[in-house]
């Protein structure tokens, strides 16, 4: 999945690594968080500042702990739509209960960060264990769709910014999405165009400070530019918080205030495991993206470290958790950004911004941030995926565009689920088919068959069909040199055809088995009933089950060949 291949806009990934870049590169990622935040912080019904919050800790633990430099976390969709039931029904039954609803929230932030700080201890423990490896098992179609699909969402949610819930007059409304429209077209441009005349600042953030300056002057003028306050005030919902500043303090130390009792934990736990699947999942899928784009290595089980770490200090300070953000990571590698300076610059410029410079943040234009996030979709979403589908495996094509639209309808999780599930059977069908056998006489008068493929649980059938159990001799020998079992499935496959020779009088030995295979069979001792031989002579292997009869058929085979 190599950035070449996308055939508009390419992201610049060939910036070298050094301080400037990643500080201006940080500083733009900066901005772009900020409108993201409050959106999924109003997803949940909390304060805006609670996302924002999480952001600036998410970003700068992650910066600095976690196994991908350049990459950016934050609060992010795919955990809030996740913990905003918790928030909704622990408010519910705080009111049913009969306290106010200002008592009611606290009460329910408290299960929320409760929430976060046991999903922050699972990702830990995932990380601990070792488990980030096993991103290796998602198949490369599955990572098309997950980029493809993610790039439709981002591209969806941007069109929140031009909601105008307080203007009712159609021209009005007419006249702002025109002037939003000409400030987003201005921003790609700036974005396309700069990186063709000079790279030594930012595309992207050249175009934000443009945007601005032209939106402010409009401002000033009369006409009405959309800014990031005027999203706070129109989409704050009518039964939450309502800011009219972003202005605020530095987070402070709390404890989540929930009871601490088994019912508790019950009710959060789901949850959190939830979540924290999901977080990882989004973290370790955006790793691989940026590995890819960046042709350098990230390390998962430390970034699973990074993030629970992030998570569990977020429910100390009163942030919302998130996760890693594929949008905000992609415009820091576009601008450049490839070290932790990049990602720590993003999370202090955040933080900057809430305590100092809240007033230039709440005049920021819509259609600037918008702009930037347009030129994500367009760099992100794969558009080699239409030139190639035609020439990959039907299987393929399907498992990538399945992966999309699930993607955008359900969630991540499912959708990655789903495309390894199909992936597997896929692969497993295919497999299965490839099951093939030779067969031959030794000197003996023992018939050996040998084996050519993997005994799985989709071989089992075409294994079961190589044998002619009737006119078969009395011993038969199986050949694994080239064949290996697998699972569950392959060992009762084996064992019944040792049953289907043992109802006949005959017996079944197994030849040339790995040391996998013989740590499989000797696992399941109690339902594997074969003699194990080693080498074309029939030295019989220590095999607890079948030792006395191997010993048996040992004595007789000499006897046979001393007659001869």
């Amino acid at each position: 999945m190599k950035n070449s291949n996308n055939l508009f806009f390419p992201i610049q990934v060939t910036k070298p690594r050094n301080l400037k870049n990643d500080i201006l590169s940080g500083l733009t990622v900066a901005l772009a968080l900020v409108p993201e935040a409050i959106a999924f912080a109003f997803i949940m019904k909390i304060d805006p500042i609670i996302g924002l919050y999480a952001a600036f800790i998410m970003g700068l633990v992650t910066a600095l702990l976690g196994g991908r430099p350049g990459m950016i976390s934050g609060a992010t969709g795919a955990v809030a739509v996740i913990l905003a039931p918790l928030v909704a029904q622990q408010i519910d039954v705080a009111v049913s209960a009969g306290l106010s609803s200002e008592a009611a929230m606290q009460s329910a932030l408290g299960y929320l960060f409760a929430a976060v700080m046991l999903m922050g201890i699972i990702q830990v423990l995932f990380g601990v264990l070792k488990l980030g490896k096993f991103i290796r098992l998602v198949p490369h179609p599955v990572m098309l769709g997950f980029v493809n699909g993610l790039a439709i969402v981002i591209f969806r949610s941007q069109f929140e910014m031009f909601h105008l819930g307080h203007i009712e007059s159609s021209r009005e409304r007419i006249i702002i999405w025109t002037v939003m429209g000409i400030l987003i077209a201005m921003t790609m441009a700036i974005s396309y165009f700069m990186p063709k005349l000079t790279k030594a600042v930012p595309a992207t953030l050249t175009a934000l400070v443009v945007v601005s300056l032209l939106g402010f002057a409009l401002n000033r003028t009369g006409v009405e530019v959309r800014t990031v306050l005027d999203f706070v005030r129109d989409n704050a919902p009518s039964d939450g918080p309502v800011r009219t500043t972003l202005a605020a303090g530095l987070p402070k130390f709390s404890l989540p205030n929930i009871p601490l009792t088994w019912q508790a934990f019950k009710i959060i736990l789901p949850f959190s495991v939830l979540a924290a699947s999901v977080g990882l999942i989004e973290s370790l899928m955006t790793l691989t993206l940026v590995d890819e784009l960046t042709e350098t290595r990230g390390f998962g089980n430390q970034e699973c470290l990074g993030q629970g770490i992030a998570n569990i200090i977020n429910s100390l300070f009163g942030g919302m958790g998130g996760c890693a953000m594929i949008g905000q990571s992609v415009i820091n590698i576009r601008a450049g950004g490839r070290g932790r300076t990049s990602g720590i610059t993003a999370a202090l410029g955040l933080l900057g911004f809430i305590l100092f410079g809240s007033a230039l943040i709440e005049q920021l234009p819509l259609a600037a941030l918008v702009g930037v996030m347009f030129m994500v979709v367009i760099g992100t979403f794969e558009w080699s995926s239409f030139r190639v589908i035609k020439s990959i495996p039907k299987s393929d094509a399907l498992v990538i565009i399945l992966v999309s639209l699930i993607t955008v309808v359900e969630n991540l999780a499912v959708a990655v689920a789903v495309g390894i599930i199909l992936s597997a059977l896929v692969f497993a069908w295919k497999k299965g088919k490839k099951m093939e056998a030779s067969s031959a006489l030794d000197q003996f008068g023992a018939k050996i068959y040998s084996l050519d493929g993997a005994l799985f649980f989709g071989s089992v059938q075409s294994f079961k069909d190589i044998f002619d159990y009737q006119s078969d001799p009395l011993d038969v020998v199986i050949d694994f040199a080239n064949a290996h079992v697998h699972d569950h499935s392959g060992l009762e496959a084996v064992n019944f055809v040792a049953d289907k020779y043992g109802q006949l009088g005959k017996k079944l030995h197994l030849l040339n088995l790995s040391d996998e295979c013989r740590q499989l069979i000797d696992k399941a001792d109690n339902i594997v009933e074969v003699t194990i031989l080693e080498g074309m002579h029939y030295e019989l292997a220590d095999d607890k089950l079948a030792w006395g009869e191997g010993i048996r058929i040992l004595e007789r085979l000499k006897r046979q060949k001393k007659a001869k």
